[in-house]
């Protein structure tokens, strides 16, 4: 019997079959053993009945799904084939070409300019030159594969995401009336039967880390040094969040205790960030302890900008201004003793912003301090979705307390 279609329901784990909307276009959603879901719409044409494929699902969305599916129902009404009618009035577009228009939009979600720059780069770099000029409506599942498998095994993760890109793009050309029918960059059922799992030859590259036996040495250097950056870098080492969070920190989410707060609690405030800034997309509450305040209060605080760690020009450091003086840290090493500050389980890479965490993880664990609370320093996800579940605290005192330690730890030679 047939069943109006809500967002919820789709998004719940169906039975395979047909699910119709209740919209009177015919509209159905199918869903395959597998679980994937697919847009497919039944309409009559000089008394025989047809069906049409409008995409998968989520790629499009039940809103978008009703929308052609009533324009489809217009067309047919008309006595037009809805196929035939695909945007008679304009030339399919090349894929490059649906790849620009798809963009128009699609980039104002990005938030993080170089995902933008990384999103456009892959497209250009590895389909253009295998699809680039290809009617979307002509693109099979060859094209796609011809165009992965050239990166497929040496870069599975850009390949992987490449894939995804290029889903995205056919899926809006079927929505927006170029192709019809199935999407031949899908991976469950049909990908995922003609190149290796990712996971199964993906090798997981880790952060190049600061040794333990190097802290101390690289603190010291890091203490010489003065300017933004360097103070960035400092507070980043004694709270280990991120450089982008750290780099965005702004004064309103700075919450700094009164004298007697601070004794009562065993440290000086509370950074909250809000969670459109943390990668886990999830707020996130770091303790300030003293060394913290010190850089805090180091920094000129002006009522027309909200950055506590600003660039020369006002606006938030770059991404490349911590690497780039790691990166100076380690030649500076080089030429005074002969030994980097480099990591010989990464091929003895020069050690980089975000390896800093491993260094803390590994002092945690060499310290016996609680794994917990270091992993919920780092924002990490710590146990079972069960125990997470159970959690009440973000254990923020006893964070404060391995902060302190660390920070203790770091200047030791000092």
């Amino acid at each position: 019997m047939a069943s109006g279609l809500s967002n919820a329901m789709i998004k719940s784990k169906l039975t395979s079959g047909r699910y119709y909307d209740k919209s009177g276009t015919g509209l159905h959603l199918l869903v395959d053993k597998r679980g994937s879901k697919y847009w497919v719409q039944r309409y009559t044409l000089n008394g025989k009945r047809r069906e049409l494929g409008l995409g998968s699902f989520p790629n499009v969305s039940l809103l978008q799904a009703r929308e052609q599916a009533l324009i489809n129902k217009r067309i047919s009404k008309e006595g037009k084939d809805p196929k035939g009618q695909i945007k008679k009035q304009k030339e399919i577009p090349s894929f490059r070409e649906a790849v620009d228009k798809y963009l128009e939009f699609k980039l104002t979600e990005f938030s993080n300019e170089k995902h933008k720059r990384q999103w456009q780069s892959s497209i250009k770099t590895y389909a253009f030159p295998v699809i680039g000029n290809t009617p979307v409506n002509e693109i099979t599942v060859d094209h796609i594969v011809q165009a992965l498998s050239a990166i497929w095994a040496d870069k599975t993760e850009t390949a992987s995401r490449l894939r995804g890109r290029i889903e995205h793009v056919l899926s809006w050309a079927t929505v927006s009336g170029y192709r019809s029918g199935f999407n031949p960059a899908i991976w469950q059922g049909n990908l995922s039967e003609l190149l290796p799992s990712p996971s199964s030859i993906q090798e997981k590259k880790h952060h190049p880390a600061l040794q333990l036996v190097d802290v101390q040495r690289w603190w010291q250097d890091l203490n010489s040094r003065d300017g933004v950056g360097a103070d960035a870098l400092k507070f980043m080492m004694f709270c280990l969040n991120r450089s982008g969070e750290v780099r965005g920190l702004e004064w309103q989410e700075l919450h700094l205790f009164n004298a007697t707060e601070a004794d009562e609690k065993g440290f000086k405030g509370i950074w909250t960030i809000p969670g459109k800034r943390m990668k886990t997309k999830r707020e996130h509450r770091v303790p300030i302890t003293s060394k913290m305040l010190d850089l805090i209060n180091k920094q000129s605080h002006s009522e027309h900008n909200n950055l506590v760690f600003r660039g020369l020009k006002g606006g938030k450091l770059s991404d490349m201004t911590l690497s780039a003086l790691m990166k100076r840290m380690n030649e500076t090493a080089l030429i005074e003793t002969g030994i980097g500050f480099i990591d010989p389980k990464q091929g003895d890479r020069p050690a980089v912003p975000h390896g800093l965490r491993s260094t803390f993880r590994d002092w945690v664990a060499e310290n016996q301090h609680s794994r917990e609370a270091a992993e919920l320093q780092l924002s990490h996800h710590v146990g079972s979705k069960v125990e997470h579940a159970y959690y009440r605290t973000d254990l923020i005192v006893e964070r404060a307390r391995i902060l302190d330690a660390w920070g203790n730890f770091l200047e030791r030679s000092l």
